[in-house]
């Protein structure tokens, strides 16, 4: 049986350059190796597809230091 694959958007006012996306590849990597990221640097948006939930992803953002807006 797979797990639910989930699409969430997420607004990160602190990304703006290639550093930042390779960070957070770097640290959603490490929650879930599956998940599938879909960067909009000119805009600071991020869309992730994963089976782990908004708020364990938004931990590990947050804790990279790109913490999404409210």
């Amino acid at each position: 049986m797979s797990a639910t694959l989930h699409t969430y958007d997420f607004k990160l006012p602190d990304m703006s350059c290639g550093h930042c996306v390779a960070a957070i590849t770097r640290a959603l990597g490490e929650v879930d190796d599956q998940a599938k990221l879909d960067f909009k640097r000119d805009t600071r948006e991020l869309q992730v597809q994963s089976d782990l939930s908004r708020e364990d992803l938004a931990t590990a953002l947050t804790e990279a230091g790109y913490p999404p807006a409210a």
